[in-house]
């Protein structure tokens, strides 16, 4: 909800309250009726009580809401919710009541009958906040689910027809032809990794985290076919071995594939890769070469459509360092996605 929703949202409070204080005095105090000075005090306490728990239970409530889930534990939430709304009711009405008593100079002969009200009124004003919340978070959690899915069909998308598109067959073919006279076992060995890619991209789909293993392996075929490609244009250190957890598809692959496109490879300059582990995170950095109409901008679709599905999937985010030599993206390492 924006500010200025809740700003009208809170006058409508103060409004609602002191119409309905007036009512309310007017109905349950027959002394207050030739006394104008009582009637002032109780409609105010009234008034005060009704904005107060209104505007302080809106609040409670979002503060709840950010630290508990509706949709993961919603038992949790509705009993949390419900023993703070019921002290801070207690607590508040409590502070008013004296906060009156010492500036009217008068004392109240029940704070328990008051107490009881105020609960039963705070009762009808929490289902409101409580049934929101949910249906408010329940709609954020589809809205979030129908964007992932879009994102990781996006990704499966872009990859695929980053694999497929002219440039990339005519590029692997031109290095298996090269491979057929002078070794046909690598060219054998280039012919199943070239398969294993499409395979994987295609098994992939629609899956939100494969294990690392997984990814590894496919991360092995693709980067057989660039070291083929580019020959000693290209260094790939690749630590990353014997790794437990998941890893949203694509992830690794992508950045790689984001270095090659983004960076000069040639002889004269050749591109380093690494990727290492660092404490939770997969790392991969490479020394920055920028092509010349790339060098306003490095993030690219491939690094965005990352950074949203880490968001989706876990807390985790990803963390993008970049010096003047080099890039360098930290990818948590996912045990189980939220």
């Amino acid at each position: 909800m924006t500010k200025e929703s809740k700003a009208k949202e809170y006058l409508l409070v103060i409004v609602v309250s002191v119409v309905g204080s007036v009512a309310l005095t007017y109905l349950t105090c027959d002394s207050c009726h030739d006394d104008p000075m009582r009637f002032f005090y109780y409609a105010s306490l009234y008034t005060a009580l009704w904005a107060g728990l209104w505007i302080g239970n809106s609040y409670m409530n979002d503060f709840l809401s950010e630290r508990i889930s509706w949709i993961e534990t919603p038992i949790k939430r509705l009993v949390v919710g419900i023993i703070a709304t019921i002290l801070f009711t207690v607590i508040v009405a409590i502070i008013i009541l004296k906060g009156f008593e010492f500036a009217m100079g008068f004392r109240f002969n029940s704070y328990l009958e008051i107490i009881q009200v105020t609960l039963i009124i705070t009762f009808f004003i929490s289902l409101f906040f409580h049934s929101r919340g949910f249906l408010m978070e329940w709609k954020r959690s589809v809205v979030e689910a129908e964007r992932y899915q879009k994102e990781s069909i996006k990704a499966n998308y872009e990859s695929l027809k980053n694999q497929v598109n002219p440039h990339f067959l005519f590029n692997s073919l031109n290095a298996l032809t090269s491979l057929v006279y002078e070794d046909q076992d690598k060219a054998a060995k280039f012919i199943k990794q070239l398969s294993d890619v499409y395979r994987y991209v295609l098994d992939t789909r629609g899956r939100e985290v494969v294990a690392i293993e997984e990814e590894l392996q496919f991360l092995n075929s693709y980067l057989f076919l660039q070291e083929i490609r580019f020959g000693g244009k290209l260094i790939i250190m690749n630590d990353l071995k014997e790794l437990k957890g998941n890893v949203p598809p694509l992830a690794l692959q992508m950045l790689v594939e984001n270095a090659i496109k983004h960076n000069i490879v040639s002889e004269a300059q050749p591109l380093t890769i690494q990727l290492y582990k660092e404490q939770n995170n997969m790392v991969v950095v490479n020394n920055l070469q920028l092509k010349k109409d790339l060098s306003e901008g490095l993030s690219g679709v491939g690094l965005d459509n990352i950074k949203k599905r880490y968001q989706f999937l876990s807390n985790g985010m990803i963390e993008v360092v970049k010096t003047e030599n080099s890039f360098c993206v930290k990818l948590p390492i996912l045990s189980e996605v939220k």
